[in-house]
């Protein structure tokens, strides 16, 4: 049985959690109006730096160093965590001048990261420092120093790190936002570095997932049936394309136009069957928009162009593809 020290007031920690959180807010507000010339500096240098956004911190800033230096990695911006006590003693070799250093400290003066503040200086790694306070050690050491803000913590004795984190996070979001939209990174960037789970599912292309070449099921607008249906059979999806003499799809013989088709269909050619100008999707279509458009048209399969051929197929998409994929 859960105990608690007093009945619960609903009403008060309602209040409680939207102070907390138009708290937060109003602090974000500030930090978006202070950014200036040092947020510019800061992203100029870590794409200036040839090797690695090496992030740090301590306590609460050591666990938002991390996320920032997940997010910074997953968005093209090769970025690594090292926690400041074990650098200490022995990871400071993970760095190296070819680096820059991103060090996060609320009070600027964590003494944690005096070995971190010092192997930076002693071999001219650019630092760039987040705090709170201004001149503060970790600030007036930095090669760039971005000052959060004066903004209360959220927490009614004012100590626990909750408005502070909250600032830090999202200004290490808004840097690796900055830095993935100059480098025009695209979501296939992305999904190169998600490929696994619904995410990756999301960004997959029918590129990907098509089958091409020999595997597509083609055949001609004067092949006779009989032929067609062995193609058909071979291929196993169902459909068969049909392609002029230039390459171009021109039709596809479903199992509807079959029956449609049932009196004399293997005295039949092709042409007389088929349906004339298929839906397609271009290769480079994400796989959830052919699976919407197969969902929407009561369809299994398409057929794919690629944006330099149109016209021409270059692969068959199966909706048992998409699904086995997870794209849904």
């Amino acid at each position: 049985m859960l105990t608690v020290p007093h009945p619960i007031d609903s009403e008060a920690l309602l209040a409680t959690g939207r102070r907390v959180i138009e708290t937060e807010a109003a602090a974000l507000g500030q930090l978006g109006a202070s950014l200036g010339p040092s947020f510019v500096e800061a992203i100029a240098r870590i794409l200036a730096a040839p090797g690695r956004t090496i992030v740090s911190g301590m306590g609460k800033s050591g666990h938002i160093a991390r996320k920032i230096a997940a997010t910074l990695a997953s968005t093209g911006t090769p970025a690594l965590f090292v926690h400041p006590a074990e650098a200490s003693h022995g990871d400071l070799g993970m760095i190296t001048p070819e680096d820059v250093i991103l060090l996060l400290s609320n009070s600027g003066e964590t003494p944690e990261l005096a070995d971190l503040i010092a192997y930076a200086r002693r071999f001219a790694i650019p630092l760039i420092g987040v705090a709170g306070r201004p001149g503060s050690t970790l600030l007036r050491q930095s090669d760039v120093a971005i000052l959060l803000p004066p903004a209360p913590e959220a927490c009614s004795v004012g100590l626990a790190p909750t408005t502070s984190t909250t600032m830090t996070l999202a200004l290490g979001d808004a840097l690796a936002v900055a830095l993935m939209e100059h480098r025009r990174f695209t979501p296939e960037d992305f999904r190169g570095f998600h490929p696994g789970g619904k995410l990756g599912a999301r960004l997959t292309t029918v590129a990907s997932l098509m089958h091409a070449g020999a595997e597509m099921p083609l055949t001609t607008p004067e092949t006779p049936m009989g032929e067609a249906l062995l193609e058909m059979s071979r291929k196993g999806f169902g459909v068969v394309g049909v392609a002029d003499a230039a390459g171009r799809l021109v039709g596809i013989v479903t199992d509807g136009d079959l029956r449609r088709h049932m009196a004399g269909l293997l005295d039949r050619r092709v042409a007389e069957v088929m349906t004339p100008t298929p839906r397609t999707i271009a290769t480079t279509a994400l796989a959830s928009e052919a699976l919407g458009v197969m969902n929407a048209k009561k369809i299994t399969t398409l057929f794919a162009e690629a944006p330099d051929a149109p016209g021409i197929p270059a692969g068959i998409l199966h909706v048992h593809d998409c699904l086995r994929a997870g794209v849904v």
